[in-house]
C-alpha cells in the first residue's frame, strides 16, 4: 500500500483521523514519535517559521522545499497546506500541486477564499478548477491523491450553513475526496453537514471544539488543529526568552516544567 491508499483508508477507520499539523522537519519527527498516523503541514506555521504572516506571502517553491524536507523523513502520509494554489492562474495552480505530489505529498488542502481580494471563488470558478486538478493528478499517476477541499464559509459569511452544504456538495462532485469547513462548530450544523455531504468532512480544533471522541459521534472524519500547536510553541520561546533577559540566570532552563 502506497502513502496515497494509507492516506484515504485512515478517513475511514474506525476512529476519526487525528491529523498532527507540522511546520518544519523537528515538529514533523516530534508528531511522528508521538504516535500521530499521519502529519499535515500548517501554511500559517511554515510561514511564521520564516518570520512572515500567512496568506501566499512567502515563495510557493521555498514552501515547497519544507513539505519535501518532511515527506523525505517522516514513514507516514502527509498532507500539504497549500492555501488558495498560490496563484489565480489555474494552469499555475495545478502545477503546484502536481509539484505537491511529486515530492512525496499524499494529499492537499486547497481553499476557495481569494488571495488578492475578499471572498470566496464563485462556485462554478472553484468546481472546474477542481475537475481539472483531479485530471491532472490521475494523467500524472496519482490516483486517489487526496483533495481535502477547505471552504472558507464559515469565516467569511453571516449564516454560512446552507451555502456550506452547497458548495460541499458541488466540490464532492467535482473531484474533492473531503471536505475542509474551519471556523465550523455548532453540534447540530456539524451533523446537518455530515448528513448532506458524502464525503469525510475534516473540522478545525477551536476552543469548545476539542474533543474527538464526541466528534466521531457528530460524524466527523477527520480533526486537525491547525496552527494552534506552533503558536503555543512561539509563545513558550518568546516567555523563556524573556526569562532569561529579565533574569539573566539560565537556571530556568534546568527546571521540571517541560
Amino acid at each position: 500500500m502506497n502513502k496515497i491508499q494509507e492516506f484515504n483508508e485512515l478517513h475511514f477507520s474506525e476512529e476519526p483521523l487525528f491529523l498532527g499539523n507540522a511546520w518544519d522537519l523537528l515538529s514533523a519527527l516530534t508528531l511522528e514519535k508521538a504516535g500521530f498516523k499521519a502529519i499535515g503541514t500548517t501554511s500559517w506555521g511554515i510561514a511564521n517559521s520564516l518570520g512572515h504572516a500567512d496568506g501566499e506571502l512567502i515563495d510557493f517553491d521555498r514552501h515547497l522545499g519544507i513539505i519535501r524536507t518532511i515527506t523525505e523523513n517522516v514513514k507516514i502520509p502527509v498532507s500539504a497546506d497549500i492555501e488558495a494554489g498560490y496563484s489565480e492562474d489555474t494552469n499555475k495552480i495545478i502545477n503546484n500541486v502536481l509539484k505537491t505530489a511529486d515530492v512525496g505529498a499524499a494529499g492537499i488542502n486547497i481553499e476557495d477564499s481569494l488571495k488578492s481580494s475578499n471572498g470566496l471563488r464563485e462556485i462554478p470558478n472553484h468546481c472546474k478548477l477542481l475537475e481539472e486538478i483531479r485530471i491532472a493528478l490521475d494523467q500524472n499517476g496519482y490516483k486517489d491523491f487526496y483533495i481535502n477541499a477547505r471552504t472558507d464559509t464559515y469565516l467569511q459569511r453571516t449564516n454560512p450553513l446552507l451555502e456550506t452544504i452547497e458548495r460541499g456538495k458541488a466540490y464532492v462532485e467535482s473531484g474533492a475526496s473531503g471536505i475542509f469547513v474551519p471556523g465550523l462548530k455548532e453540534d447540530d450544523e456539524i451533523k446537518e453537514i455530515t448528513k448532506n455531504i458524502s464525503a469525510p468532512l475534516n473540522v478545525l480544533s477551536l476552543p469548545g471544539l476539542t474533543n474527538c471522541n464526541k466528534l466521531k459521534e457528530l460524524g466527523v472524519r477527520r480533526f486537525s488543529f491547525g496552527n494552534a500547536l506552533s503558536d503555543n510553541v512561539i509563545a513558550y520561546l518568546e516567555k523563556k526568552a524573556g526569562e532569561l533577559l529579565e533574569f539573566k540566570d539560565t537556571s530556568l532552563l534546568y527546571g521540571n516544567e517541560y
